[in-house]
């Protein structure tokens, strides 16, 4: 049984995305440096045009985030911005989602997420500012039906970017 994936996948027909559609994965001042090299991994996995960590602190070490990154690093576009900047790139006919469990919110698997859309996720402790959420198009959360309320930041992106791949897939 062979068990390679980039062999898998050179063999298997995954259906690729329109060029209309486009997604960035964002983080509002992300804390761990093992997170954002796993984000941009992500991101690099699911297709997505950019990666975004708004961020006053950007001193991490390149190491670790080419640890967890992997060859994603240097193939991913991805940056470290200031709010400002960031709220620029909502002009550009991108919408914002943002994936925080917080009044309002609706179950993501039962939203119809936009074709061109920024998913924004909080940093690992605080999660989003109410002036960052109020200025979201959508507010989605990730149903937890299990005991710990509480998903790594990493993977709540995952989860949330592979439902947007799906629902654009199909």
């Amino acid at each position: 049984m062979n068990t390679n994936s980039v062999e898998f996948f050179n063999h298997k027909k995954i259906p690729q995305l329109s060029e209309k559609l486009k997604l960035i994965l964002a983080v509002w001042e992300i804390r761990n440096p093992g997170n954002i090299g796993q984000i941009i991994r992500l991101a690099h996995n699911v297709g997505a045009v950019k990666v975004i960590f708004v961020n006053e602190k950007t001193d991490f070490r390149e190491s670790k985030l080419k640890r967890t990154a992997g060859f994603s690093f240097d193939q991913m576009d991805w940056e470290f911005v200031d709010s400002e900047y960031f709220f620029t790139l909502l002009n550009n006919n991108f919408q914002l989602v943002v994936l925080e469990t917080c009044d309002g919110s609706n179950n993501i698997f039962n939203e119809k997420l936009p074709d061109k859309t920024i998913i924004l996720a909080g940093n690992e402790s605080n999660g989003l500012p109410p002036e960052i959420i109020n200025k979201s198009n959508f507010r989605v959360h990730i149903p937890i039906a299990g005991g710990c309320k509480s998903m790594n930041i990493s993977h709540a992106l995952s989860v949330a970017a592979f439902e947007w791949y799906r629902q654009k897939s199909i």
